[in-house]
């Protein structure tokens, strides 16, 4: 594997995007005041289910249906998410999207999946595993691997709109090159015609392979963490400020598809998701956490207080 370039540059998407470049990322963190066990908002999923109807009554959506992000005319599909056998640890399971297209809209299809709308300030975190090429077919569809929080999309730049997202380009896209691995905070978004206003900052190199993200939102800052160090900071108007679901996805971005025969389909793994609300969590202090709850053999756990329960998989 290539070694991933800690080299965080500003990256413009098309339109208003805006973005700092840093050289030194070692932020000044405000240690907030812990949670007690009882009043503690906690999610955390080990994904050992083996079915998405299971899944389903823990608050996952598992989308269907056509719309953004993606190539026009491709679909979700429910079923490209299935339940895999993993001994890490001992009878561990994973959840895997598996997306897939032969180049046309009307062939390609995606995954996605969303948790409810209630999530906030606090620290978020997954255990996700990137791949660079197909499992099957010819390399080089820009495809895009996931793990993020949004608010629905409802009009074009909503005031009340929030968004965070670790997007892993393997075959680059929006202009990058390779191996771009993208951390995004949006303030809000116009989708026709496009309009972005958001800040992002972007590393350099292979992620293929298992990696723990971390996102710290607490004291108007968003900090990004891959595998203990802290990659990207963003605050001011970006600091997300209406309430989000949780989700992963793999898609394709439009007009990036090789024009060859033949179908290729991509693979992204979940090992965990895990968020306390209100509480900043550094890295090994939510690996401390994710260990604790699987050693007492939690699979499951939500005790996140309920808040907007439309379906957040309607972008």
């Amino acid at each position: 594997m290539k070694h991933l370039l800690i080299s965080v540059l500003g990256f413009f998407l098309v339109g208003s995007c805006t973005s700092t470049a840093r050289n030194t990322l070692t932020p000044t963190v405000e240690v907030l005041p812990q949670s007690t066990s009882e009043s503690s908002q906690i999610l955390f999923d080990d994904f050992s289910y083996s079915s998405i109807d299971e899944m389903s009554s823990n608050g996952w959506v598992a989308r269907n249906g056509s719309g953004w992000p993606g190539v026009t005319g491709a679909t979700f599909r429910a079923e490209n998410v299935s339940f895999i056998d993993y001994p890490n640890p001992e009878h561990n399971r994973l959840l895997r999207m598996t997306s897939s297209t032969d180049g046309t809209g009307e062939n390609t299809y995606q995954t996605q999946i969303c948790h409810q709308r209630k999530y906030l300030e606090g620290t978020y975190a997954a255990r996700v595993r990137f791949s660079d090429e197909p499992v099957s077919g010819v390399d080089g569809d820009q495809v895009v691997q996931t793990f993020y929080t949004i608010t629905p999309y409802n009009q074009a730049l909503d005031p009340a709109f929030s968004e965070m997202d670790y997007e892993y380009l393997p075959n680059g896209g929006w202009g990058s090159g390779d191996l771009t691995f993208y951390m995004t905070t949006w303030e809000t978004v116009q989708i026709e015609p496009w309009n972005a206003d958001n800040t992002s900052s972007s590393v350099q190199g292979s992620l293929a392979g298992w990696h723990t993200l971390v996102t710290q939102v607490t004291a108007g800052t968003v900090r990004y963490f891959v595998d203990g160090t802290m990659i990207a900071q963003h605050g001011g108007e970006y600091f997300p400020d209406a309430r989000m679901s949780i989700n992963f996805n793999l898609w394709f971005i439009d007009g990036g598809l090789v024009q060859s025969e033949g179908v290729r389909q991509y693979e992204e793994d979940i090992d965990w998701v895990f968020h306390e609300a209100g509480v900043m969590l550094m890295p090994d202090e939510v690996t401390a956490k994710v260990n604790e709850l699987r050693n007492s053999s939690v699979k499951f756990t939500d005790t996140v207080v309920s808040g907007i329960q439309a379906s957040p998989c309607d972008l």
